[in-house]
């Protein structure tokens, strides 16, 4: 494996193209300075929200632009930081626009509290007397949900000054894990010098030489190790802000508050992790049968990733993953698939790693068109990749064409059912388009494991952020040794007897950076669970089905994600979905038992 080249040697159409946010630094300058005027007039709608209907308005109308544009600002200069996480000059961007958000949300603080204020007689007259208010009526309402959680302008202001402050662990751990860690270099087995990084771990992982495996797991935990207790620092310092925030919003928990803001029930999350736990004999199962189709007589946590059907081509270029994607999306029909050739065609896409650029991968929704971070392998796993994010962006899309911006985004909660449905049409695509039992086999493996990484995995996950969070709001300080010792724990529960829980797993946490997200990652596993509900519907159904769910893609925020997906066709606040998609992949483990034996 090759070294990261340098930012500036890769090729420009592999690059996402940045020009059609700003063309250039110094419009982006000269959009940041104009944004440091406009929101100082703020003050001229201080105290008057509740005066008339036309000042509450204009206000919205206000607040509205200026999102856009300070979303552009953000976007171009995040955009530009994750290019190069040692470029000091975008770091200085990134920076500097972070600043003007807490600014502009300090500025507004006094929004919520008189909006919330304002009786509800009166704001019945305000829609009377001006219609057009009404266009903004679930925008109020959601503002108004929050009334018990609403404090004075004075406070408000005080919250909103704090926000830099608040994602100061996040920065900083991102800044240690993508510019500033190092692994130590392994060696193949003619000794030849393999480089270890953040993009290349799991392809590493993914080796059929066991050696190679385990020196890369070692790698990268060892040096995890050495640096657990500043992590640990960094990750308590986290929730100990989610706490903070959510004790002056008074909320009775972390989970609460974080759940609240998406409406999503917070039964949602404990229906997750029960009904995961209550089928973790099938995780166990598929354990075992990893273990008996390596032939090996002890399973380790670095042989999770290797594919367990051997001598299968599994060279996945992107422009041929790119086709393929193309093909499987295609029961989408023409709009969707002409959307996503934009995407491809327009340099939506950064596509490889290099040197210092933010590992990962992910989808920003912004103006005028989203954008997608790769670390590009040429891999199954890559095009798998590949499909989810450009889901996301297709739903950033989408919405931001059909809905007025104030509604154009969309809760976490049903963004990652949009990235897993492509996932499962994906995988659905390769297992209708080969008749070669090997090739079936391979591809039932990596189903497989999407269901390990994505629906068990993800749960662990939140298993273990639900219980550090309680342990925090408890007036514990997260140790590195007591963060270690939850996290083996919960591998050693989900994983079973029949593998070798290795010591070095403890401080995997470290690495995770969705544990700075404030409960993201079961929304991994719910989306997926959705995720591959839809699409067996679309599917089966055709064309009602796809309408329904290019109108989910649509609707933005326009309701609540439990109704959004309600309407799309899978209902989330019971465990049956969850069951539902754990029951195929018993049903694929017992298949790929039948195939390989």
């Amino acid at each position: 494996m090759d070294k990261p080249i340098k930012r500036s040697e890769q090729k420009a159409e592999y690059t996402w193209d940045t020009s059609h946010i700003f063309p250039s630094d110094e419009a982006w300058l000269a959009a940041y300075s104009s944004l440091e005027s406009e929101i100082e007039k703020t003050v001229g709608f201080s105290g008057k929200l509740g005066s008339s209907a036309k000042k509450l308005y204009e206000f919205l109308l206000f607040d509205e632009k200026l999102s856009i544009e300070l979303n552009k600002v953000y976007s171009y200069a995040m955009l530009k930081s994750d290019e190069d996480k040692g470029n000091s000059k975008y770091a200085d961007y990134y920076g500097r626009a972070v600043s003007l958000y807490t600014k502009y949300g300090e500025k507004i603080a006094f929004a919520r509290p008189e909006i919330v204020a304002i009786p509800d007689e009166v704001l019945e007259r305000f829609y009377a007397e001006l219609p057009e208010l009404s266009e903004f009526k679930l925008c109020i309402d959601r503002i108004r949900r929050m009334k018990a959680h609403t404090l004075s302008p004075a406070e408000e202001a005080l919250l909103a000054a704090a926000g830099e402050l608040a994602n100061a662990p996040d920065n900083i751990a991102s800044q240690f894990r993508n510019a500033d860690l190092r692994f130590p270099d392994i060696k193949d087995k003619d000794g030849n010098p393999i480089p270890v990084t953040q993009g290349s771990f799991i392809p590493l992982m993914e080796s059929p030489d066991v050696n190679i495996r385990k020196q890369a797991f070692e790698s990268v935990y060892h040096t995890y190790d050495k640096f657990k207790n500043t992590v640990a620092a960094m990750l308590d310092a986290q929730i100990k802000q989610l706490t903070f925030f959510r004790k002056a919003r008074k909320f009775n928990s972390n989970l609460e508050k974080a759940l609240f803001g998406n409406e999503v029930p917070v039964e949602v999350y404990e229906n997750l992790i029960k009904a995961v736990g209550d089928r973790l004999s099938v995780l166990h199962k598929y354990v075992e049968l990893r273990k008996k189709l390596l032939g090996v007589d002890e399973l380790h946590m670095y042989d999770l990733y290797v594919p367990i059907v051997p001598d299968v081509d599994d060279k996945y270029p992107y422009e041929k993953s790119c086709e393929i994607c193309r093909k499987a999306l295609a029961p989408l029909g023409e709009r969707y698939i002409a959307a996503l050739d934009e995407g491809f065609s327009s340099r939506w896409i950064d596509v490889y790693e290099n040197e210092g650029k933010r590992g990962g991968a992910y989808s920003m929704g912004t103006r005028p068109h989203p954008y997608v971070l790769l670390n590009y392998k040429d891999t199954l796993d890559n095009m798998f990749t590949l499909a989810h994010e450009m889901g996301h962006a297709l739903h950033s899309y989408f919405s931001a064409k059909a809905q007025r911006p104030v509604y154009s985004d969309y809760a976490i909660f049903v963004a990652e059912v949009a990235s897993t449905f492509n996932e499962a049409l994906l995988m659905q695509y390769l297992l209708d388009n080969t008749d070669d039992k090997k090739q079936r086999a391979y591809f039932i493996n990596h189903f497989l494991e999407q269901f390990r990484t994505t629906l068990y995995r993800q749960t662990m996950f939140a298993e273990f952020e639900l219980e550090i969070n309680r342990m925090s709001e408890s007036g514990a300080t997260l140790t590195a040794d007591a963060l270690c010792d939850i996290y083996y724990k919960l591998n050693q529960k989900y994983y079973g007897s029949s593998i070798v829980v290795d010591r070095e797993i403890a401080v995997e946490w470290a690495r995770i950076p969705h544990f700075f997200m404030d409960f993201y990652v079961y929304q991994y596993a719910t989306g997926y669970s959705a995720a591959i509900a839809l699409a067996e519907k679309v599917l089966r159904e055709g064309e009602p089905a796809v309408g329904a769910y290019l109108e989910f893609l649509s609707s933005g925020s326009t309701a609540d994600p439990i109704t959004l997906l309600r309407r799309a066709g899978v209902d989330m606040t019971t465990p049956q979905p969850i069951y539902d998609a754990l029951g195929l992949f018993d049903r694929l483990i017992n298949e790929l038992d039948s195939l390989m034996g």
